[in-house]
């Protein structure tokens, strides 16, 4: 008998086959090596052949009074309750971006409006204030929904501490938000809309309009801020939307691979992985990345449409927005990645934006400022340094610190010549 080091005693005939099959048991492992590297080269993201998501503006423009405008609405959800957040939203908005533009602000509530709520943002929204009550069947359990056993599951998701999960009506909201506020008749006039949430900043002035600027660019989706979801609120989500893919044919975008994390374990072994969550039926797994939907600049008519309608209602068949804890950012961004090619998303680098306490904000463009126009009157004292390489107009970021969130998840594809000139290389193949 021999020991080895540390360890227990090898029988001398097993160590004497183990060394006669040497080579079968070197190829077996470089094979399983092999395959391993082959398979998670299928999620490496192609750089693209030129720059796909270039800032809209650079520095300071001056806004375009006359220009057309595209048939938009900026869009909020509250309470009479929020009035006090609200305004706060409203007022920074108006003040960075609206007063040049007016467009229409839609406020939508599952409950009536009360008339200082109304009276308070006819006030202060420079165009048109739209107050609108979600019906009540688009703000409730499925019909064919055992009602007391959701009830049942959301009481148990808030004994466990999982993030709002134990509150009944945000389960609601992240339904509506998910697919029934698409097809609201209060927003069938509009093809664009912004969310904005009560409580949220806007830090810089927003001279161009964003939604001509998508419109022009071919993009359908736009954000500020991503970041990874709570792992215990969707633990099925990705299966869900992966089964649905698989069984829809659909092809695999480079938005797809860039929130994939592939497993490393040899077939057939990975297979196992899916008994994991966050995990499709092959064993690879999502790396939780998504858009943060408090800010969305979209096209209504993507998410009318019949690939995003027929997921919708695929997942809200799986019962998952009450039996877990879906989120509307996850379902969106997971569906943008599935059902998008890269260049339709765009990343509003150039905006600066804050809710709770994560927040975005960019160094202001470098004589980029516009000091002496009449339209957008003398810059605020508050306005950060200018540097070279910026980007932001007249930000007022909090402090030195130009962005407390200074990455992102998801991809956006950028050429890493293009991105040294942005001052920082933004092209990620894969995160986790």
């Amino acid at each position: 008998m021999l020991r080895l080091v540390g360890g227990p005693r090898v029988p001398r005939r097993l160590l004497s086959r183990i060394f006669q099959y040497r080579v079968p048991l070197l190829i077996l492992l470089l094979a399983a090596i092999a395959e391993v590297y082959l398979h998670t080269r299928k999620y490496e993201v192609r750089q693209p052949r030129k720059e796909l998501d270039v800032p809209f503006a650079t520095s300071c423009q001056v806004p375009d009074l006359d220009a057309p405008r595209e048939n938009a609405a900026l869009i909020m959800l509250a309470r009479n309750s929020d009035l006090e957040n609200a305004l706060r939203s409203i007022v920074s908005i108006e003040k960075r971006f609206n007063q040049w533009y007016h467009y229409p602000v839609v406020f939508l509530n599952d409950e009536p409006w009360d008339e200082e709520f109304i009276e308070t943002m006819r006030e202060t929204v420079s165009g048109e204030a739209r107050f609108e009550v979600i019906p009540q069947e688009e703000w409730t359990f499925p019909s064919w929904m055992d009602k007391d056993l959701a009830k049942a599951n959301i009481a148990e998701q808030g004994r466990k501490g999982i993030l709002y999960a134990g509150m009944e009506t945000y389960h609601h909201m992240c339904r509506f938000f998910s697919g029934k506020f698409y097809t609201l008749s209060a927003l069938s006039d509009y093809k664009w809309y912004w969310r904005i949430e009560p409580d949220v900043e806007f830090y810089c002035s927003i001279t161009y309009d964003p939604f001509v600027e998508m419109a022009k660019n071919n993009k359908l989706y736009g954000f500020t801020i991503s970041l990874a979801e709570e792992p215990a609120t969707c633990p099925t989500l990705f299966r869900h939307i992966a089964d649905w893919k698989e069984s829809h044919h659909i092809r695999t975008t480079e938005l797809w691979k860039a929130i994939i994390a592939p497993s490393w374990m040899p077939w057939p072994l990975r297979s196992l992985m899916s008994l994991f969550r966050h995990r499709d039926k092959h064993g690879d797994g999502w790396s939780l990345c998504h858009y943060w939907s408090n800010f969305e600049i979209a096209n209504l008519d993507f998410f009318r449409g019949h690939g995003y309608q027929s997921l919708y209602q695929h997942l809200d068949r799986a019962g998952g927005f009450y039996h877990e804890r879906w989120g509307d950012a996850a379902v969106h961004s997971l569906a943008l990645a599935m059902l998008l090619d890269s260049e339709k998303v765009h990343h509003f680098e150039d905006l600066g934006y804050r809710h709770d306490w994560f927040y975005q904000c960019p160094a202001n463009a470098l004589d980029g400022q516009l000091p002496d126009s009449e339209l957008l009157g003398k810059p605020s004292p508050k306005v950060a340094p200018e540097v070279q390489g910026g980007i932001g107009c007249r930000c007022e970021c909090e402090g030195t610190k130009t962005r407390n969130y200074d990455s992102y998840c998801i991809n956006k594809l950028k050429q890493p010549n293009t991105s040294k000139k942005l001052g920082v290389l933004k092209w990620v193949k894969n995160w986790k």
